[in-house]
């Protein structure tokens, strides 16, 4: 069903299939037939793990969307809420129960938790008299979902907002336990790498439940040999420049969510001749995006000016096998051209889907506002006139472009000059909020409280420094064949990519005084392993690490990350985790108050 999950270095579908396992095991508490009432955000997220036949083998015989008011009606013994542990969800969850009454007294209700248990929760369903109707009160402890053969993400899309901004430790907790699930599965991980405030908290929860556990030792063989965990404010830069792979791009401006990105459907209509066009598909194309599509994964981490020549590359090769239609003479011929038939117009489908996609994103990539975007965001790379009042930015202010466009460039601007002079951060202030509304001086605010936006204090700008010593800006990157990870921004080199590819080789003693001035404290720590577990490494195999981003990662940085793998001579292959996948809209987003009213 997931293949894909297994074809990497690690088998990934371990992790599937152990929480399938605790899904079945529930479905099965509640014998009869069942109802799930869904809250909305874990659909996504919960189709990644189970598909609908999965619960229909359990005797789920519906499925609601939560919401206020009466339950739609359904003869079923059981009604089960799949929820996350929030007060707003728990009111909806009474006004179910108490608009139901005494029409279905012999109906069972059960409420599972994801992804985990909250007092406070059922506090707060025993004050509004519900809590004993339920049957069960369960946890299904759903902390890191595999993407992909090598990508597992939490899809905590908060974490970031409340780490920084309210203090509240909730996800890194849930990242230790992730953490600590990851190891019952795959071994204990020998050293553990962190830079950052949030990655020393979970560090030391992990080597603390591990302290608690001391009586049972894993047996396991380890398949990781390192964990680095990274936090996402040692390197804000990143998320905020535009992504110029191919897959960042669809994330960039379609938006991917859980695997799934939706398209405007008139690229993909199949137009017969003679057809009038009036009717067109309305409803947006939805496909999913994996390594499970041999050609995604083929041009997924290329750097977008690439796409064209691989797409025509395959088209040559997917018209030359159909060709071979005309050669087969025998009948065993025919037979093996018909047996591959399925495989090759499955290959001929996903080159015109991605024909169309690379279409849509090309007609915005060679326009003159993406031209005059990505030109001032490399200009702040290089720290061409940080220092002042930007002229683009406040043209486009003038334009009433989109509000979280000019947030992204300003914060940009800010963390390439280590904070602005007084007064330039009050004239973006003053016109922000003339422009768009006094209503977003909160969200300025959560900016400055999260470090994007900042005054220069005595302290220099460090920021050339670290741009020298760890060469985030190559001139004539190669987008091509690309030599090194500044392709995906074509000219810029993730920071913290870099940083994980100098853990590899020379190792962070050689960069002590960068390490220095990046937010946060850098640490190693080891776990002893139970003797016999100790690997022998076998000429030329390579290392694995768990690179953790803690607050978000970006498609593009991921894709970095798959070339340093890839490297003949690296050594080492990455498995990549996170606590949400990222791109600079919703990551700005997700710290805006009101963000819904804001979008143009």
């Amino acid at each position: 069903m997931a293949a894909h999950l297994s074809y990497g270095r690690v088998n990934l579908n371990i992790l599937r299939e152990a929480a399938r396992k605790e899904l079945r095991e529930f479905l099965d508490k509640c014998a009869g037939s069942k109802a799930i009432v869904w809250d909305e955000y874990l659909t996504g997220p919960f189709g990644l793990i189970a598909q609908y036949s999965l619960l229909k083998e359990h005797e789920v015989e519906k499925m609601f969307t939560l919401k206020s008011g009466r339950l739609p009606s359904a003869d079923v013994k059981n009604i089960i809420f799949f929820v996350r542990p929030r007060l707003e969800l728990m009111d909806i969850i009474a006004d179910n129960i108490i608009s139901e009454g005494k029409a279905h007294s012999s109906r069972d209700y059960h409420i599972l938790f994801v992804p985990r248990r909250s007092m406070l929760c059922e506090r707060w369903l025993k004050e509004q008299g519900v809590l004993a109707s339920f049957t069960n009160i369960d946890e299904y402890i759903l902390d890191l979902i595999p993407y992909d053969g090598d990508l597992l993400s939490m899809e905590y899309e908060s974490a970031f907002r409340e780490c920084y901004l309210e203090n509240d430790q909730t996800s890194l907790y849930h990242t230790a336990k992730g953490l600590m699930t990851l190891q019952a599965l795959y071994g204990t991980i020998p050293q553990i790498f962190g830079k950052g405030d949030c990655a020393r908290h979970v560090a030391n929860m992990m080597l603390r439940m591990k302290r608690e556990f001391a009586g049972t030792q894993n047996q396991i063989l380890p398949v990781f040999d390192t964990l680095l965990l990274l936090d996402r404010n040692v390197d804000l830069l990143t998320p905020l420049a535009t992504q110029l792979t191919y897959e960042g791009l669809i994330d960039e401006i379609y938006g991917i969510t859980n695997g799934y990105v939706k398209l405007p459907p008139e690229k993909f209509a199949q137009k017969k001749q003679g057809e009038a066009s009036k009717d067109l598909p309305t409803e947006p194309k939805k496909l999913q995006l994996n390594s499970a599509e041999e050609l995604y994964a083929e041009i997924r981490d290329k750097n977008f000016n690439a796409v064209g020549a691989a797409l025509s590359k395959k088209a040559k090769i997917i018209s030359a096998a159909f060709e071979e239609r005309h050669n087969a003479k025998t009948v065993g011929e025919i037979k093996q051209f018909v047996s591959q038939l399925p495989h090759m117009q499955a290959a001929r489908s996903s080159l015109a889907n991605h024909t169309s996609i690379a279409e849509l994103i090309k007609d915005i990539t060679t326009s003159e506002a993406f031209f005059d975007n990505l030109t001032v965001e490399q200009e702040f790379m290089t720290g061409v006139d940080t220092d002042k009042v930007n002229t683009y930015i406040e043209d486009c202010i003038a334009q009433k472009d989109p509000l979280i466009k000019i947030l992204r460039l300003v914060c940009m601007q800010s963390v390439c000059n280590n904070g602005f002079k007084q007064k330039v951060l009050d004239f973006y202030k003053r016109e922000i909020l003339q422009t768009y509304g006094y209503e977003h001086m909160l969200t300025l605010n959560n900016l400055e409280k999260a470090g994007f936006l900042k005054t220069q204090t005595g302290s220099r700008n460090n920021y050339p420094t670290i741009r020298k010593t760890l060469k985030l800006w190559m001139e004539d990157a190669n987008e091509q064949n690309p030599n090194d990870i500044s392709y995906v921004y074509s000219g810029y080199a993730p920071l913290s990519i870099r940083l994980t590819q100098v853990l590899a080789r020379p190792g962070w003693r050689s960069i002590e005084e960068v390490l220095k001035m990046l937010p946060g404290p850098h640490f190693e720590e080891r776990q002893p392993l139970p003797s016999g577990l100790h690997k022998k490494r076998q000429q030329g195999e390579n290392r694995t690490t768990l690179v953790f981003f803690l607050g978000g990662v970006t498609y593009a940085e991921i894709a970095a990350l798959r070339f340093l793998s890839q490297m003949e001579d690296s050594g080492m292959e990455y498995v990549i985790a996170t606590t949400k996948l990222i791109n600079g809209t919703t990551w700005i987003k997700s710290l805006m108050d009101r963000p819904e009213s804001q979008m143009p």
